[in-house]
């Protein structure tokens, strides 16, 4: 079967706009939960989420925390120029090497209202904060296909993570038709989110509480923590007919030694992702591991993934155990406590998960690749079909969908 020849059209559904969630739940653990297992569909809520998983599993959680991507800045004219801040400028080892930059930075932008805005042209916005002066500009360096280089500087002395929690505001997906509220810069971030570097969050861990992780806990199964900065290209809708014309965009993971460690000795119990992020991040490593193993890894400063090379690999009889434990291997000869890695890898109907036994997960939007990668995980050997029966079943029993929405526990076929 040709992958890349799969066709949008065959993964998608009518998504009436009553469904989406505009706005969460007043208690996050209250989201109504759907559990897909062997074929059989049942409900609960989030709180009692640990009833559904067996004690000595690992769930794996990604602890990307949201920026304030979004910046106002208005021209002498009066004018209103929006820029998005997607992702840090190649020159930048990783996110957090660039979030940490002081004075002066290289992003990669979308830009709303560049049409009046002339290259070289200078903005300014000035932020009063406790009494002091911050002054931010933006300079329009380069126009890309798809993006622009913008170089923001400011003064005093600030990390740009501080100056984006004083200047930018939370991006709500464009599917949530409404201003960004004050309440949303609570509850579009999850309990656990720690390294600034996203422009969307990870929204399978919304529903998560410190009570869930307390019950996770007494019934000993364990939590790990990995890193992968969600980029716009999340949102990025599928316009071509096939899969095949689709460009996914790279995202920084970033997963300790010992969070290697934890998974690897759980190779022989139920891994779970909580969230399509954690899925592909836990994915890549395995897929990393196998570039090292055969002595193909990148020649890029940092080891990386491209959207289809893992199909284009015959099964290589890698296991799991073999490929994170040469990670590890090749972490220590390098003397490095943790993997920073970028991966573009997709994930379609017709690939089997190496390393991960479920996927916690909200519902997504028609045709786009994280539908693709839920049909993946449910198709089992007896077709595709099978993602349409969780989904016809969220629709006609009031699952509320997207990212404020419910969501579900997939066991994989």
């Amino acid at each position: 079967m040709d992958l890349k020849n799969i066709r949008i059209s065959d993964y998608t559904y009518d998504l009436p706009e009553e469904k989406i969630a505009a706005y969460p739940l007043g208690e996050r653990d209250a989201s109504k939960l759907l559990i897909y297992k062997e074929g059989k569909i049942s409900e609960d809520i989030y709180k009692n989420i640990d009833a559904h998983i067996p004690a000595g599993s690992l769930l794996i959680f990604n602890d990307t925390k949201v920026i304030e991507a979004r910046i106002l800045f208005k021209k002498p004219t009066g004018g209103i120029v929006e820029i998005f801040c997607l992702e840090p400028h190649e020159q930048y080892a990783d996110i957090t090497t660039a979030m940490g930059q002081q004075n002066r930075v290289l992003w990669k932008c979308l830009v709303g209202g560049a049409s009046k805005w002339k290259k070289g042209q200078v903005l300014e916005k000035i932020i009063i904060h406790e009494g002091h002066e911050l002054i931010l500009q933006a300079a329009y360096k380069e126009k890309k296909s798809d993006h622009f280089i913008i170089e923001l500087s400011w003064s005093p002395d600030a990390s740009f993570a501080e100056v984006l929690h004083l200047a930018g505001a939370i991006p709500l997906p464009p599917y949530i038709k409404r201003n960004t509220e004050p309440s949303d810069v609570e509850r579009y971030q999850t309990t656990y989110a720690h390294y600034d570097g996203s422009v969307a969050a990870p929204t399978a861990g919304l529903h998560f509480t410190p009570e869930i992780f307390q019950k996770l806990h007494r019934k000993n199964i364990q939590t790990g923590f990995v890193t992968l900065h969600v980029g716009a290209g999340t949102f990025k809708p599928v316009k071509n007919e096939t899969i095949g014309g689709h460009e996914m965009h790279a995202e920084y993971i970033d997963v300790s030694a010992t969070v290697i460690e934890t998974i690897l000795r759980h190779l022989n119990t139920d891994i779970l992702a909580v969230g399509t992020t954690s899925l592909r991040t836990i994915e890549s490593l395995y897929w990393l591991g196998v570039k090292l193993a055969m002595g193909i890894a990148s020649e890029y400063p940092v080891l990386h993934l491209d959207q289809w090379e893992i199909y284009e690999k015959p099964d290589t009889g890698i296991s799991p155990t073999k490929a994170l434990q040469t990670l590890l291997d090749w972490l220590r000869q390098n003397k490095k406590s943790k993997l920073v890695a970028k991966t573009r890898v997709i994930i379609v109907p017709g690939y089997k998960t190496r390393i991960v036994k479920g996927l916690i997960t909200n519902f997504h939007q028609p045709g786009s690749t994280l539908l693709l990668l839920v049909a993946a995980l449910t198709a089992g050997d007896a077709g595709e079909g099978r993602w349409k029966k969780i989904y016809d079943y969220a629709l006609k029993n009031n699952f509320r969908f997207l990212s404020y929405g419910d969501g579900s526990l997939i066991w994989v076929n």
